[in-house]
This record gives structure tokens, C-alpha cells and sequence, in this order.
């Protein structure tokens, strides 16, 4: 029996031709391919917005930051329940995240707790459409909205989601997108900013580049600092095949989504996922009490690993890093997110996989509930 991995990405000889293209031609830094995909994410994510790439989304979701000058003494509200990538770009600007918990089921954070999180300090609310499950934003633009704070969307997962009907990234605040390769569409490595504001689209150009850009004569000028965050062409090119298939993939991710709903055990001792409309299922994570089972964690992942199952584990609680107890927190501040951290377990879920994958891992979680 093969190996069934928690995740792997699609690639075929389309996207090997596509990067052949590129680095026969000669161009293979960001160039025509970047443009053209930045194009094509944005009519695809439609709702007039721009996009950029990024190198990474960590990248990105740093420079919309610092194109909002956020910076020492200022706080952004981040889910306790991310990954760390989520707090570290607030720490790398110098300011300061304020966890907030997170729903056991979908989890996301809620209006209720970012408010009840916001200071004077307060610059940025940073919600995370957590395995591509969106967050209930109409509540939360709204709060933004009536403290003047900025919205930036972390939605690395969520390439593809949607809310109330529209694409996430569609509703013109900025939003992050990853592309990494367990992403549900990659350029190995890459990430992109989406967003209605010229402006700001303006100063994240010169963000990613050291910096730099052009009056009307063509001349180099460099107004603000700038990092390298660029994106090459031979990334661009996989990622314009991969969008094409975008929708393909997400169609089979749900598929393989529903059967596990159909298959998986129902019991006190295994917390599923919600399923809500425009859910893209970037991953499909539970929560299994397995101290009440008399097993260790370990003793899971062994189990599973027998019938040559690979698990994950997305993500600790942010909170209890070594980083961010050292600005106070400690366990117990945010129970939910912990409960996730301690129990959590990614199942497998790629468009690769078949229903008889989905199959063996509900057996053996069935085996393991009996």
C-alpha cells in the first residue's frame, strides 16, 4: 500500500514546460510571466482590485504593514490559532500582536473578540480564513470601519474561497494570498497582495524592490526603504497553469471534504471541522482527545503511520511560543486556541488522493473510537 502523505502538490508536464519556457528564454527574474499572472489573479478574484506578487506571503502580509507605517507602539490583532507567520511579520515591524481566541470548530476569531481586544493602540485587526474556511468578516469591517483601523486579511489558505458569494480578496481591503506548494495552487514558493487602493498598491511595488521607483523621465528614485520581495518569472509561469486548474482543484478538494463528513466517526472525543458554503478546504483538521483514549500523540501518529498514513499537525497556539511568552502570555489565556494546539491532526487532503484514501484514514479513526 503507498504511502497516503497529509498533503502534496499537483504538478504535471504543463507546469514543467511552463518553467522550461521561462528559463530557455533567458528572462527567468520577475518579468512579462509576473505581470501576467498578477493580471489573472485579479480578474479571477474579481471586484477591481490589483494584485502583486510577493516571494512569499509572509513577505507580503509585511510589506501592506509597513505601507500603513504600523511600527512600535502600535498593536494588531492576530487569532491565537494561526500560523506563527500570522504575529511574527507584526513582531518584525515592531509592533505588538494582541491574541484574541478562536472558535473550536471553524477556527477563526469573531467580532466579539477582536472588540473586546482593541485599545488605543490598536492599528490593525489581521482575521485568518483558517484552512480556507471564511471568517464571518461582515461584522468585523464593520467594527474596523467605526475605530478607523486597518483590515489585512491572512488568507494564505484561501486561495479561492468564497464569502457571501464573492471571491475572498474581492471586497477591496488588502488580502494576503500564499503559493506555497501545499497550498491549493502553487508557484513553489510565492505569495500577492490584493486590494482596490492605487495608493497602496503604489507603495507596495516600491516595498518589494528596494525601493525604487520611476518619475515621468524614467529615473531611478528611491523615497522609502524597500526590501527584495519579488517574485521570478519561472515561479509566474507554474503559477499560471496552476490558476487555470484552481478551480478543478478546490471542486475535488470539497469532494474528498464531503466523503469525509460521510465517513468519519461521529463521537464526544473527535471535534470536525465546520462546513460552511464557499469553504475552499485548504485542509480538513480535527481535534481528537486522545488522553481520554489513553494514548499520547505520539501513539496517533504511530497508529496512523502503520497503515502508512502520514498526519499533520496545524498549528500550535501561538501564544505559548517561547516569543510571545515573553510579552506575557501564558497557557490558559486563550482555551480554545490551546485545546486545538494540543489535539489537533491535519488529515490527509490533496487533489490527488481518491475516495478509497479518504476511506483508510475514517477506518482507522473508527478502529481507534470502537
Amino acid at each position: 500500500m503507498s504511502i497516503l502523505p497529509f498533503t502534496r502538490p499537483t504538478l504535471g508536464e504543463e507546469e514543467f514546460s511552463a518553467a522550461q519556457a521561462v528559463l530557455q528564454s533567458g528572462w527567468i527574474t520577475s518579468g512579462p510571466r509576473v505581470i501576467e499572472l498578477e493580471k489573472d489573479l485579479a480578474e479571477y478574484i474579481g471586484g477591481g482590485v490589483d494584485v502583486r506578487l510577493f516571494s512569499s506571503a509572509t513577505a507580503a502580509l509585511e510589506a501592506v504593514l509597513i505601507a500603513w507605517n504600523i511600527g512600535p507602539g502600535d498593536e494588531v490583532i492576530v487569532p491565537a490559532m494561526s500560523f506563527v507567520c500570522s504575529a511574527n511579520v507584526v513582531v518584525r515591524t515592531g509592533a505588538t500582536p494582541v491574541f484574541v481566541d478562536v472558535d473550536l470548530q471553524s477556527r477563526n476569531l469573531d467580532a466579539t473578540a477582536v472588540s473586546a481586544a482593541i485599545t488605543a493602540k490598536t492599528r490593525a485587526i489581521m482575521p485568518v480564513h483558517f484552512a480556507g474556511r471564511p471568517v464571518e468578516m461582515g461584522p468585523i469591517y464593520e467594527l474596523a470601519a467605526s475605530k478607523n483601523l486597518l483590515v489585512l486579511e491572512d488568507a494564505a489558505q484561501a486561495i479561492g474561497s468564497r464569502y457571501q458569494g464573492r471571491q475572498i480578496g474581492s471586497f477591496g481591503n488588502p488580502v494576503s494570498f500564499s503559493f506555497h506548494p501545499n497550498k491549493n495552487m502553487t508557484t513553489i514558493e510565492g505569495g500577492a497582495v490584493a486590494s482596490d487602493d492605487p495608493q497602496l498598491i503604489k507603495q507596495l511595488e516600491a516595498i518589494r524592490f528596494h525601493g525604487i521607483s520611476r518619475n515621468d523621465d524614467g529615473e531611478m528614485l528611491v523615497e522609502a526603504w524597500g526590501g527584495k520581495m519579488n517574485l521570478p518569472d519561472v515561479n509566474a509561469a507554474i503559477g499560471l497553469v496552476q490558476l487555470g486548474k484552481l478551480d478543478c482543484f478546490n471542486a475535488k478538494r470539497r469532494l474528498l471534504a464531503d466523503h469525509y463528513f460521510k465517513q468519519m466517526p461521529r463521537h464526544p472525543l473527535l471535534v470536525l471541522p465546520a462546513d460552511v458554503p464557499g469553504h475552499s478546504w485548504h485542509m480538513f483538521c480535527v481535534c481528537l482527545d486522545f488522553e481520554s483514549l489513553g494514548m499520547s500523540r505520539g501513539d496517533v501518529l504511530d497508529t496512523f503511520k502503520a497503515q502508512d498514513i502520514l498526519l499533520g499537525m496545524h498549528y500550535p497556539a501561538m501564544h505559548l511560543f517561547g516569543l510571545y511568552r515573553r510579552l506575557g502570555y501564558r497557557r490558559g489565556d486563550f482555551p480554545v486556541a490551546e485545546q486545538i494546539g494540543d489535539q489537533t491532526f491535519t488529515l490527509p487532503l490533496f487533489p490527488a488522493m481518491t475516495i478509497d484514501d479518504v476511506d483508510r484514514v475514517a477506518t482507522v479513526f473508527k478502529h481507534l473510537l470502537a
